[in-house]
């Protein structure tokens, strides 16, 4: 790992942090998984939601890490680590707290999700990432199931079979109205698997159109 990262996520140093940004991303990007990894382990720690220090050293990181990702295209290196992230933000509270506020690892799942989901194109990075995005949509995070939704509509779009096995999670967030926009393709989808379900669906499709 870069001894930058090592810095400042060994020693959760918040003044050495935004140095990240006079790095060039090709002189980092060896770097990433293994301080996705190093972030998971900060995150995951039990006094995680109540360090504000720690919180503010994981997400100027991971604003880093999903940066030097995109501008190297080298998401599908790096996806394992970047899933693995973000599966472990639903082993914590989702739910805001109070409107208009997030916890913190609802803030590193919202922070990551667009650089996981935005690759909606790449099946081996949606392979990875539809397993854990479709659990996000039964976490009383509305904001969350929103853009989830709507990344979910973009996989349906070009790969529609990735969302096969999940058809009863995402079936079940329509009828519950957790999600309440769905591309054609996701819907058509939900009704090849639950064909008995077709009248609710309908309903639920009606309502998202207007």
């Amino acid at each position: 790992m870069h001894q930058l990262f090592r810095l400042v996520l060994g020693q959760k140093d918040l003044s050495r942090a935004g140095d990240l940004f006079s790095l060039n991303d090709s002189e980092i990007e060896d770097s990433l998984t293994e301080a996705l990894e190093q972030i998971k382990i900060i995150s995951s720690s039990s006094d995680y939601q109540t360090n504000n220090n720690d919180q503010a050293v994981v997400e100027i990181c991971i604003t880093r890490i999903t940066t030097a990702i995109r501008e190297t295209e080298s998401i599908e290196k790096h996806a394992k680590a970047l899933v693995g992230l973000w599966d472990s933000c639903l082993e914590h509270n989702l739910r805001p707290p109070w409107k208009d506020e997030d916890t913190p690892h609802a803030k590193i799942a919202s922070d990551i999700m667009s650089c996981i989901l935005q690759n909606y194109s790449r099946p081996s990075v949606m392979a990875l990432a539809i397993p854990i995005a479709v659990k996000f949509l039964h976490r009383g995070n509305k904001e969350l199931c929103r853009n989830m939704s709507n990344y979910l509509s973009l996989a349906a779009i070009t790969k529609a079979d990735l969302l096969a096995d999940h058809t009863e999670a995402i079936v079940k967030s329509i009828l519950q109205g957790t999600v309440q926009r769905l591309s054609s393709g996701c819907f058509g989808c939900c009704l090849t698997a639950f064909s008995g379900s077709i009248y609710e669906l309908w309903k639920a499709r009606s309502r998202a159109l207007h």
